[in-house]
């Protein structure tokens, strides 16, 4: 099996390398079109601030190329953030994936980021009964919506996770959740 992590400049891509690796996968981390629409799986994950994401996404044309992948796809943490439509941080358009979707900011009087351990809800999808703790690090969240495979609930319900045909999406960090995030990743290599 091919897998292609996207490298757009977002941090996070070594240590999704290296979970995968752990599963004894091989992986390269490309910008290049044609190896990314080559591999078998595609990961598309990020840490960072979304406007600078978005737009090294449009220099190198892969705003365009991600969208139509007809492959399975894995947007973590900000690469979920934007395969939404539209993201409070930076007023910034998204990839449009998730169509209807604005990711949104949590609420000032809640110690942001969201940062450490918390449980899944409600899962279903390529999650279904998985409702244990997993990593999270954001400030920024997606509402429940159509799409949601996964809830968690810091101050209010967010969506943990999405999916919408070949596109799979976690706002948390299946690559630091320990054995669970082990479970994700298979399930996500074989789904």
């Amino acid at each position: 099996m091919k897998l292609v992590i996207i490298d757009y400049g977002a941090g996070n891509v070594f240590s999704v390398k290296s979970a995968f690796e752990r599963l004894g996968i091989e992986v390269s981390i490309s910008s290049n079109k044609e190896e990314i629409m080559s591999a078998d799986r595609v990961v598309f994950p990020g840490v960072g601030h979304a406007s600078a994401a978005m737009e090294k996404l449009r220099t190198t044309g892969l705003d365009k190329l991600i969208p139509h992948l007809t492959k399975p796809v894995l947007g973590v943490c900000l690469g979920m953030q934007l395969m939404c439509d539209l993201t409070e941080e930076g007023n910034e358009k998204g990839l449009g994936i998730f169509e209807g979707v604005k990711v949104n900011r949590f609420a000032h009087e809640l110690n942001i980021p969201h940062m450490g351990w918390n449980n899944l809800l409600d899962s279903s999808g390529f999650l279904e009964y998985i409702s244990e703790d997993v990593y999270f690090v954001h400030s920024y969240f997606v509402p429940i919506s159509s799409y949601t495979i996964a809830s968690c609930h810091y101050g209010i319900e967010f969506s943990a996770a999405l999916q919408k045909n070949n596109f799979y999406a976690c706002q948390f960090h299946p690559e630091k959740s320990g054995k669970v995030g082990e479970e994700i990743l298979n399930r996500f290599l074989n789904a």
